[in-house]
């Protein structure tokens, strides 16, 4: 498992490496070709920093013990810099789309041979990330780590964004229809906004302490009270600590001649195994205290 994690840690590096190079290279370009769909593709990469920066973090914090005061480590680092990195990146998103509108009302002068150049390395970087990050577990049985896998649906949006502002720099320099660049640059835009959605949703239904949307509570709790001995299960609550780290914390009523310890053996066995649970709370009762509890779930 630290072998994976490691192999994860360098392949990740590498591609932020190649990516925050070729996100300058394009926000320099755009700025000299005057192409509003490179710097709008050079904001698409930004999305794609601060996720593989998210990732590189979550990797980092699982490995650091938790201390007195923090009994759950710094878990929740990673959902705070979602949210300030998804805010930010949305304005940047406004301020493009404002600039294009008034770009498709009065067309400006591109540089698109410059563009298809920056462009065309793009295809080159991305193709490479997309290398890295969809053979990172061919060292481990073919399964990448989770923080990999996320990289690598970016990295193919990156390829497709790519090729969007080389289209629209062949249209302006081939057919002279300056009004390509900010379409493109609307539809990039788009495509930013569709990208960091996941990552602000996410942290907001974990600072919101909601159901993991992978969890069916009502099958959660039919799988409880098939454990033998259990009558009844009441006060359920399932919530994230972090974007792949779960808990849960239940009250379970059991027959008098159960007996305790394996009952909890085998609801934590299950619960790891179906639903990926692994901090797991169960206050086990012969009588049960709904009655007496402030909130029935």
């Amino acid at each position: 498992m630290q072998n994976a994690a490691a192999a994860d840690r360098k392949r990740l590096l590498a591609v932020l490496a190649v990516t925050a190079l070729y996100c300058a290279a394009e926000f320099v370009g755009g700025y000299y070709s005057n192409s509003l769909a490179l710097i709008s593709d050079a904001v698409h990469l930004l999305t794609d920093i601060a996720a593989l920066c998210l990732a590189l973090l979550t990797l980092w914090i699982s490995t650091r013990p938790a201390s007195g005061d923090k009994t759950y480590g710094y878990l929740r680092a990673e959902i705070l810099g979602a949210l300030i990195n998804g805010i930010f990146l949305w304005m940047l998103v406004i301020f493009i789309w404002f600039e294009a509108v008034q770009r498709l009302r009065n067309p400006e002068s591109v540089a698109g041979l410059t563009v298809i150049a920056i462009a065309g390395v793009g295809l080159v970087v991305n193709s490479f990330s997309a290398w890295m990050t969809y053979a990172a577990g061919s060292a481990e049985a073919g399964r990448p780590g989770m923080a990999v896998r996320a990289i690598f649906v970016h990295v193919v949006s990156d390829l497709i964004g790519t090729f969007g502002v080389m289209l629209a720099g062949a249209l302006v320099y081939f057919l002279r229809w300056r009004q390509a660049d900010p379409l493109v640059s609307l539809l990039i835009g788009a495509l930013v906004l569709y990208s960091s959605w996941g990552l602000v949703r996410e942290g907001v239904d974990i600072l919101m302490e909601s159901v993991p949307a992978h969890i069916d509570l009502e099958e959660l709790r039919h799988d409880l009270l098939a454990v033998r001995d259990t009558e009844e299960v009441h006060d359920l609550h399932v919530w994230c600590l972090a974007s792949r780290q779960f808990a849960l914390s239940a009250h379970a009523v059991v027959t008098r001649e159960a007996d305790q310890d394996r009952v909890l053996s085998e609801m934590s066995a299950m619960l790891e195994q179906k639903f990926n649970i692994r901090h797991m709370t169960v206050q086990l009762e012969r009588n049960s205290r709904r009655a007496s509890e402030p909130a029935h779930f």
